[in-house]
This record gives structure tokens, sequence and C-alpha cells, in this order.
């Protein structure tokens, strides 16, 4: 009887466990991420391919992809972090996510530049290389004409990211463990949120006819203005928004709250922080809607990464080419980044993040053994290429 009377708890308590962590494992943040990365694409397409979007400017312009990423990212990245067994565990899957594929887009582009007679064979061209491998971004003073003038404009967000990973595992060793950790979080977030808040209002009444002060320039491409949006993504994690009545399953509800407020209130510095914040809270919401149903069309695929960092070179290549200025050109080069990133991820992605010990599964090492002996199998997310 006693023995029965453990199996029958074991079995309650896999159960519990299993429905609770399949909670944060079926989600649509593959699908969400994708959406984002073409965003961009779209977004970047029209503007240096000089093409209208025509009444679907708003809509585009409604739904910034590198905000979604950097919530996503701070939602993703904090629950595999309190997963990872080790700290070198932790960095080394964070770096076979981003390095691999940089790397070879980062060498693409070096062939595609030398192919167009842009002299990279010097010693500032190798430290430029040297210097992309290990994320960090910018475009020398040989590419400055390569293309449409920049190297590759969207891998800005990579040292950020970078930045972001290194201070998240800071931000858990200073604050105490327990309860009040959450709150602290959200407190060091109302920080940033203020310092990301004067930093827009001093650069919005800027005049910039001489050029970006070096100090505007320099904080614009460190984590710290950007930092808050992380953390909504951290704290949304923390307090389990995915278990949340107000949160799961009301994608819909969030999103309409979303487009009345991008559409009546009146643009500012408060406004636009107020409905970036809002947009977080639409994307863990959309990305806990439909019991991850949507997440199914790509079947564990995530080329989102691949779309973000390839389409500034196939960019540059048809600028180079002389193929750009209207909507063929334009569709060309969303299909050409697409086709790219698929193979990207097949041959390169995949295969590194197979590398990956998994993080975001279904509970520590002690849950997963009380699932075991409750015969019940474990799940991995989706997220965990993340």
């Amino acid at each position: 009887m006693h023995g029965r009377n453990n199996g029958r708890v074991a079995s309650t308590l896999g159960y519990q466990l299993v429905v609770k962590r399949n909670s944060f494992a079926q989600n649509n943040f593959d699908l969400l991420r994708l959406f984002a990365a073409l965003q961009v694409v779209v977004f970047h397409t029209a503007t240096r391919f000089d093409l209208s979007l025509g009444p679907w400017e708003t809509i585009v312009n409604a739904f910034p992809g590198v905000p979604i990423f950097f919530v996503i990212s701070g939602f993703l990245i904090s629950a595999s972090f309190e997963r990872s067994k080790s700290l070198s565990r932790y960095a080394r899957n964070r770096l076979l996510r981003i390095l691999p594929a940089l790397w070879v887009c980062v060498g693409l582009t070096a062939l595609t530049a030398l192919a167009f007679d842009y002299d990279l064979f010097n010693l500032k061209g190798l430290i430029w290389f040297l210097a992309q491998m290990v994320g960090l971004i910018y475009t020398p003073g040989a590419l400055a004409s390569f293309g449409f003038g920049s190297y590759n404009g969207a891998l800005w967000t990579i040292p950020i990211e970078l930045q972001f990973y290194a201070a998240l595992p800071v931000l858990y060793w200073l604050l105490p463990i327990g309860g009040r950790r959450t709150a602290n979080m959200a407190f060091v977030g109302l920080i940033f949120l203020a310092i990301a808040l004067a930093y827009q209002f001093s650069t919005a009444s800027m005049d910039m006819s001489a050029g970006e002060p070096i100090w505007a320039k320099l904080m614009r491409y460190s984590f710290v203005p950007h930092f808050y949006l992380f953390m909504v993504g951290v704290c949304l994690q923390r307090i389990r928004a995915e278990e949340a009545s107000l949160i799961r399953g009301k994608g819909l509800y969030w999103l309409a709250a979303y487009l009345l407020a991008v559409y009546t209130l009146p643009d500012s510095v408060l406004t636009h922080v107020f409905k970036l914040i809002m947009l977080a809270v639409v994307s863990i919401s959309l990305a806990y809607t439909a019991g991850g149903v949507p997440a199914r069309i790509l079947k564990g695929n995530d080329i989102s990464y691949g779309v973000y960092i390839y389409h500034g070179l196939v960019h540059n290549f048809l600028f180079e080419t002389g193929m750009h200025g209207t909507w063929a050109e334009g569709a060309l080069a969303v299909a050409l980044t697409i086709n790219i990133a698929i193979v990207s991820w097949l041959t390169i992605e995949r295969p590194f993040i197979r590398r990956k010990t998994a993080t975001i599964r279904p509970g520590s090492e002690g849950q997963q053994a009380d699932l075991k002996a409750a015969g019940l199998r474990t799940a991995t997310s989706s997220g965990d290429s993340d």
C-alpha cells in the first residue's frame, strides 16, 4: 500500500511538472522571431531601394523587429541561464548560437567586396576582419562606398546582444537570491528605462547638422539605452508570464490594445517607449497564444537569425550589380535572403545548435528525476535554439 501511494504521488508530481514546464515549452517564439526578422528586411529593402510601402508603411513601422528581438532574448536567455549548470556552459551555448553564422556572413561579405575590387588586403582590412569575428561590428573606410554605404547595417545589434549576454550573469550575481530578486530586477529595469528616456530626450533636441556627438554614438551602440527592453523580457520570464491568465492565450486582445495605442497616441519620446513596452507584452502573449499551433508551421526550423544577418549582404550585392530601385528587385532581395537563411540554418546553425547543452527544458535535474520516476517523458522547448 505504501509503495502504491508513493507511485501515485510520483505520478501526480510528474503530471504537474509536465503541465507546468510545457506551459513554457509550447510557444511561438520561432515564428515571432521570423516575423521580426522579416519586418527588418522589408523596412530596410523599402528604405535602401527607395520603394514606397504605401498604406502598409504604418503597419510595418508599428512592429519594429529589433525591440521584439531584445524582449524575446531577455525572456529566453534568462530562462536558459537559470537552468545552466555553469557559467562556462551558458557562455558556450550563447557563442555557438551567435558566432558560427556570423563568421560565415562576414567571410562571404569579404569575398563579395573583394570580387567588386574593394581592397581588404592590408593591415586595416585584417584588423576589421578579426574584429568582426568576435562581434565588434563596424564599417571600415575601405567599405564606406560598398553597396548602400555600410557593409551590413543590421549587424549593429550583435555587439548589443553580446553585451546583454555578459551583463545578465553579473546581474544575477549582484542581486540576492530569493523572492526579492524579481523585484530587484524590475527596479534595475526601471533605472535603465530612466537612462534610456534621458538619452532619447537629449538626442531628440540635439542639433545633428554638425554630426552626431561621439558620446551619443557610443551610447547608441552600447547596451545601456536598450537594456530596459531586455529586462522587460527577463522580468516577464521571472514572474512566469506564460502561466498568467492575463497573458496566456490573450495575444489578440493585447495586439488590439497595442494597435489602438499606435494609432491614437501622439508621437513623443514617452509614448514611443510606452508603445515598445506594450509591444513587449504583446510579443510574450502571442508566443503563448494558440498553444504553439502556429509554430508547428516551421517544425522547429528557426531561420530568423539567417534572415536578419544576411539581408544586408544581399542588398549590397544587388547594389553593386545595379539591381535596386524596383519592387521586382526588392522582392528578389527578400527571396534571396530567405533562401540563403534556409541554407545557413541547415548547414551551419542547426549543426552547431545541436552541440549546445539544452537548458530550456521542463525543470531542473531534480524535476527531471521526478518525471522519470513517474514514468513521464520530458520535452524540449522550441525556444532552446535561442
